[in-house]
């Protein structure tokens, strides 16, 4: 991860413009957008061949990254609400679209695509709360307790809500 420091000042997206980039299998980032550079506030060469934790704010739990990376690793999509870093502390809450890219001849992960786009404050707020609590959990006891509470908040969503569609449900309905 970076050693940037975070400040309470939000970048605020454009709508309907995405930000985008592309990693190899071991999360090494080979490619990003115009858009995606100017809200990081990196340039190119200080993402290309980077780790792409090099955004990933604090304030995030690592069980979420956890449960995304077992996802992808296994070759299946997922969608899932992050808030991550600029270079200049500021800080953006985004809905990304992960997809993984497979070999087709030999079915194996070859990369990761992200597409990035603004997400509504209400989202933000529903999904802040939980991951505020995970973080608190995996600081007070650890990432394994923090996977146990959010598999018992899912539980209590109901049978449809599981980690895959939570952030999903959220997206659409707030």
């Amino acid at each position: 991860m970076s050693n940037v420091i975070p400040n309470k000042e939000e970048i605020v997206l454009e709508n309907n413009r995405y930000l985008v980039s592309e990693t190899d299998a071991n999360g090494l980032i080979t490619y990003c957008n115009d858009y995606f550079t100017q809200i990081s506030g990196y340039n190119r060469e200080e993402l290309i061949g980077h780790q792409h934790n090099i955004i990933r704010h604090p304030d995030m739990p690592r069980v979420i990254f956890k449960l995304l990376w077992e996802r992808i690793q296994s070759g299946k999509n997922i969608n899932a609400v992050v808030k991550n870093l600029a270079k200049d502390g500021k800080f953006y809450w985004i809905f990304t679209e992960f997809k993984t890219r497979l070999d087709l001849d030999t079915n194996s992960v070859i990369g990761y695509t992200a597409h990035r786009k603004t997400i509504s404050h209400d989202a933000v707020e529903v999904i802040s709360e939980l991951y505020s609590k995970l973080k608190k959990i995996e600081q007070e006891e650890n990432m394994d307790a923090a996977e146990k509470y959010l598999n018992e908040y899912l539980q209590a969503k109901g049978s449809k809500i599981n980690f895959v569609n939570l952030l999903d449900h959220i997206h659409k309905f707030y």
